[in-house]
């Protein structure tokens, strides 16, 4: 029965709308309002052309076609409705919607225009450029104090890609930045794993949002707590957790990964075990499961990553992209070659899942490791697609680990033609060939290093100490206990050699004369923050570090001998995995 014209008003027909499943349904609802109408009224001209958008595309352009003069209302909820459905084609269609509105003589885009097109933006890097041009249209079309939207999807574009020192000015110039603004850039800056500073940064600016008296939700806890995984901040980590049960913030799926993540990342894999047990079942789904495979593997448990992997394949969970990643990752650092290689080979034969590039080279990576090298390289000949740096330095680190020169010059040809920069590469060769002291060889590399314009990533070491990050670079003498940090360090080496270690100067640098090579390991980032963590925290404590670069083989058998030697727990997070120093030994079993 059809309703009277009398009460076919403005909450009926959203109300018909949004029951609307159907093209014929919509076609129905469109057929009221042209006979009673309500047409001519822009609110349910908007109401029908964002429903008729999801159903039939072309629907909704002749019915916004066949509008007389159409308000900027109206150009803003289709360009809305477009930017929505997140497809690459309609995007385009957005944009050509927008330039419509600047040719348009007696329309321009105001403060409802700019927040959906920034928002299609940040859909793919394709379209970072138009963000740009769209912000000299925000300085053109509005004036300042700019709305609180705007702001925000500007301050999430520049977020999404990185541009952080935009994205801090751009939050200072918001006078009352609301909740979804804080969590921004508390994002951005969690997020941000190029620099240290940045993560910590994030930890600040939470302190200045409770003085703001912002009430702080999910989403900022877990920017927070991605901040104290990227700086491997234990005590900050706490913090946050504590925080959250102080102030009953909900902990879902995703605070719960995070939390997880959080405590894998900082060394504490007890603590990420039981945070993962005590969430509830209908909250452990696929990314819940990667980030606790994902933390065994970094810590060198590749059986209980197996284990696990297992386990949720058994929940009814589908593995993903991620899953496949992790768990082979896990059977790469703990030798269990055949058990990533059945994983493999079930992504295609019982998941259905085509094998892409990342997962290549994982494989490549587990046969490498274990020696295999052979097969190594057959798996990447055979590839379907062309191997990208990962898999070529994947290749050259396994040839460095087995002495294989011939390999090793094949994989850095690769790479000096994939990323002639990358400093890494030329480092790994030059380590090989040192090791058999190949001098002319080393003195080679140096000289592509040189005429590539390539210098060597400088090594860094963090460590926290009382809730306060303390940053060493290698060969550093900036911090405060310096002096004290360098009589440590002779203590030590004076005390290790009581011990018969014996430095294993093949690592070092071929230009550096022999009997000061001894003095450059001594200097290496990880070893003075030792040192520091030695003379600043109780003995009782675990030393926590966390390194930029892979630990080169003498800090390891050096950090194995200071763990037994002053009976210190060292747990040690480098560019790949952790290692846990205890009595002597190392959790890597010396596979790494």
């Amino acid at each position: 029965m059809k309703p009277k014209n009398h009460i076919f008003n403005h909450p009926t027909l959203q109300t018909l709308q949004q029951k609307c499943n159907n093209l014929n349904n919509l076609k129905q609802i469109h057929a009221q309002i042209v006979t009673t109408g309500l047409s001519l009224q822009t609110y349910c001209l908007s109401h029908l052309i964002n429903i008729s958008s999801k159903f039939n595309l072309t629907y909704a352009f002749t019915i916004f076609n066949h509008i007389p003069n159409p308000s900027i209302f109206l150009y803003n909820t289709l360009i809305s409705s477009l930017v929505n459905q997140n497809n690459e084609n309609k995007i385009h269609l957005a944009f050509s919607l927008y330039n419509k509105i600047l040719t348009h003589k007696n329309l321009q885009p105001n403060s409802f225009t700019f927040p959906s097109l920034f928002k299609a933006c940040c859909s793919n890097p394709s379209w970072f450029q138009y963000g740009l041009l769209l912000h000299t249209h925000v300085l053109k079309f509005l004036k300042p104090p700019f709305d609180l939207f705007v702001q925000g999807s500007l301050l999430n574009f520049y977020a999404k890609y990185g541009k952080l020192c935009l994205c801090r000015y751009l939050f200072d110039q918001i006078d009352q930045p609301d909740l979804a603004t804080w969590n921004i850039i508390l994002g951005a800056y969690a997020n941000s794993f190029d620099d240290n500073v940045f993560p910590l940064e994030a930890l600040c600016l939470f302190c200045d949002m409770q003085v703001a008296k912002v009430t702080a939700n999910e989403v900022t806890i877990v920017a927070l707590v991605s901040a104290c995984s990227s700086l491997g901040a234990l005590s900050h980590g706490f913090w946050v957790h504590c925080f959250v049960l102080r102030n009953k913030v909900m902990v879902n799926r995703f605070v719960g990964t995070a939390l997880v993540d959080m405590y894998s990342k900082c060394g504490c894999l007890n603590l990420a075990c039981q945070v993962f047990d005590r969430m509830f079942e209908r909250d452990r789904d696929t990314f819940c499961y990667n980030a606790m495979i994902a933390g065994f593997a970094i810590h060198g448990y590749g059986n209980r990553a197996v284990e696990l992997y297992r386990k949720m394949k058994s929940k009814g969970l589908v593995p993903d992209d991620a899953t496949f990643v992790v768990t082979m990752f896990a059977c790469s650092h703990a030798g269990l070659v055949e058990e990533g290689l059945e994983i493999f080979k079930s992504m295609k034969e019982v998941h259905g899942v085509e094998p892409k590039l990342e997962h290549y080279g994982c494989l490549i990576d587990l046969l490498g490791r274990a020696g295999r090298l052979k097969e190594a390289e057959n798996w990447l000949q055979d590839m379907p697609m062309k191997p990208n740096a990962v898999i070529w330095r994947s290749l050259l680190g396994a040839a460095r680990l087995h002495g294989n020169l011939d390999m090793g010059e094949v994989a850095l040809r690769k790479l000096i033609e994939l990323e002639p920069e990358t400093s890494g590469n030329y480092v790994l060769l030059s380590n090989m060939y040192a090791s058999v002291a190949r001098w002319n060889d080393v003195k080679r590399v140096r000289m592509l290093m040189k005429h590539h314009g390539v210098n060597k990533l400088p090594g860094f070491s963090l460590v926290e100490i009382n809730g306060a990050m303390h940053e060493f670079l290698t060969g550093d003498k900036t911090h405060p206990f310096s002096k004290e940090i360098y009589l440590k360090i002779t203590e030590i080496n004076r005390r290790l050699q009581e011990y018969g270690h014996n430095a294993r100067t093949s690592e070092v640098l071929f230009d550096v004369e022999e009997e000061d090579k001894e003095g450059v390991l001594s200097y290496h980032s990880e070893r003075l923050a030792i040192a520091f963590a030695l003379i600043a925290s109780p003995s009782s404590f675990a030393i926590r570090i966390i390194k930029n670069l892979r630990v080169c083989g003498d800090c390891h058998a050096f950090t194995k001998l200071i763990s037994a030697v002053y009976g210190r727990d060292i747990i040690v997070r480098d560019r790949n995995r952790f290692h846990h120093f205890k009595d002597g030994s190392c959790s890597c079993l010396d596979y790494w």
